[in-house]
């Protein structure tokens, strides 16, 4: 256990009492603090206020139900969401994620599975915050790995030239902006090419396929560009600490 996470708060909004309990006694273990939400109607209120470093929420709650609970905190808050769900289907995961949930996981679930992607979520937040002071202390700091310039339309990784087309370039910046975050294909023609009417679903994955060549001829381990089955792709960080 290191310092950081001997640190780290979480909000429990989960209205099954066994289940939050079991939670919390797994997270206590792993070295974090929690609190327990046994309803939804005052959840957004309660998670505004502590600005806990993880929520985990139950989607179906008495009073607010937790898509409504994550789209109102979402609209105001990073705060990192985990979703817990019984229904399966794919829309009601890709409903979340379009809400801004971080991850999702589906009942019944392994608590040691749920406190390790608590633990990635909170570990990659952490390296974010470490590369972002860094490159305000030292521009070069972060030099080898990807880099956007927005007002240049550039992308470059290990400080060469991605030369991306202007499609790719979009697609990517905005990815890059949301390390983590798993978009789906519609949310990224919406999102990236507002102004396209010709582009659909499927040419992400062609986009995706280019850029990830293009990266690939920089290096081999350019794996930047993470594919969610049935949902869609993420941006993953480069591990600048190893």
């Amino acid at each position: 256990m290191n310092d950081h996470e001997k640190g780290w708060h979480i909000v429990i909004v989960e209205d099954e009492p066994s289940l939050a309990s079991i939670i919390q006694d797994y997270l206590t273990q792993a070295g974090m603090t929690s609190e327990i939400l046994n309803e939804g109607r005052h959840a957004v209120e309660r998670i505004l206020a502590v600005d806990p470093d993880l929520v985990v929420l139950d989607v179906m709650l008495p009073g607010k139900d937790g898509l409504t609970i994550c789209r109102e905190v979402r609209a105001v808050s990073d705060v990192p969401i985990i979703l817990e769900t019984a229904r399966v289907e794919e829309l009601d995961r890709l409903l979340g994620l379009e809400l801004g949930a971080d991850d999702y996981v589906c009942k019944p679930f392994s608590p040691r599975e749920l406190v390790a992607r608590v633990k990635a979520i909170l570990r990659r937040q952490e390296r974010l915050l470490r590369q972002s002071q860094a490159e305000a202390q030292d521009d070069d700091t972060a030099a080898g790995y990807l880099r956007i310039d927005e007002e240049r339309w550039a992308a470059t990784y290990m400080g060469k030239d991605l030369s991306l087309t202007r499609r790719e370039f979009q697609l990517l910046a905005l990815l890059f902006k949301r390390p983590g975050r798993v978009f789906s294909r519609a949310q990224l023609v919406e999102l990236a090419f507002p102004d396209d009417s010709d582009v659909f679903d499927r040419v992400i994955d062609t986009h995706v396929k280019n850029i990830r060549t293009k990266l690939r001829k920089i290096s081999d381990e350019a794996d930047i560009i993470r594919s969610v089955y049935g949902v869609g792709y993420s941006y993953e960080e480069p591990d600048l600490a190893s």
